[in-house]
């Protein structure tokens, strides 16, 4: 899709998308218009045989009538990608996650905390397969959606407990930015240029630095507080900034997914698209209800 988008469209073989597709051959193995050796010439019959262009027998001139009649081919057809697939292959996702959180959702609590680091490590592992993979593989992303479904019930529920309503808020969040970011792109207000998104990564790179060094004081005890140094205003500003981090990675998977259909990627790319979506909508959920947690913390 779009060179320099979301890194997990890029490394996808798009090259066959916008080749010409090869010249149909005859029965012969040659080209149309031109004949093999001993055959006869394109739009020559033989004497006494139809000509070329001559109503095929069997055939009333009101049912060649439809023929012409019909619609040409669009890109489905064609076995092309197009925005529809997306849709319905990211709400397929979606589905999945959803299904996978209303498991952790209603067993115990320690159960759905075991269930919930399952689908955290489980679900890091498979994104980083679906992302490297050459071909997508519908099998392994739904398992992803499933997985991440287990962490993101899991991380409700706990959250939840402590601060009542903060899921709801989260999801309510979730949609409301995807919508705004969405209108945004449509509008063409808000695109994913080469300047801003070297901008991206250079946050993106410096987030997750940060976030590797919090977590690892978290674990070894240097921190004693429940979301380690995202605590308090600078908890605020960094949440703020992964939210708008999250957004704008919305706005290369539109950029990325409007390239691809334009170019004629193949159908079975809607899947990688599908992905890119889910993996972006997972972590603004995140960042959001742990946002929404540090907030309701310091009340």
């Amino acid at each position: 899709m779009a060179l320099g988008g979301n890194p997990i469209f890029n490394g996808k073989s798009f090259r066959g998308a916008t080749q010409a597709p090869p010249a149909p051959q005859g029965y012969s193995g040659a080209p149309y218009g031109q004949q093999a050796y001993g055959q006869q010439p394109y739009a020559q019959a033989p004497y006494g045989q139809q000509t070329w262009n001559a109503q095929p027998q069997g055939m009333t001139d009101n049912q060649l009538q439809d023929m012409y009649n019909q619609p040409s081919a669009g890109p489905a057809d064609t076995g092309r990608m197009t925005f529809d697939d997306v849709i319905v292959k990211t709400a397929a996702c979606l589905g999945v996650v959803i299904l996978g959180a209303a498991v952790t959702l209603t067993v115990g609590l320690g159960l759905a905390s075991l269930l919930m680091i399952v689908g955290a490590l489980g679900g890091f592992v498979l994104a980083l397969v679906n992302t490297f993979k050459k071909q997508p593989s519908p099998a392994l992303i739904l398992a992803y959606a499933g997985l991440e479904g287990l962490f993101l019930g899991g991380l409700t529920r706990i959250l939840d407990t402590q601060y009542p309503g903060v899921g709801l808020q989260a999801v309510v969040g979730t949609l409301s930015v995807f919508a705004v970011t969405l209108l945004l792109f449509k509008s063409g207000k808000v695109r994913a240029t080469p300047k801003a998104m070297r901008f991206f990564m250079i946050a993106l790179g410096g987030y997750a630095l940060f976030s590797v060094v919090n977590l690892v004081m978290m674990l070894t005890g240097v921190t004693q507080e429940p979301f380690g140094l995202r605590s308090g205003v600078i908890g605020v500003v960094i949440g703020l900034l992964a939210i708008g981090l999250a957004a704008f990675s919305l706005i290369m998977d539109f950029t990325s997914i409007e390239a691809g259909v334009r170019s004629g990627a193949p159908q079975r790319f809607s899947w990688t698209a599908a992905f890119g979506l889910t993996v972006t909508l997972v972590w603004l959920y995140v960042e959001i209800i742990r946002l929404l947690a540090i907030l309701r913390g310091d009340d």
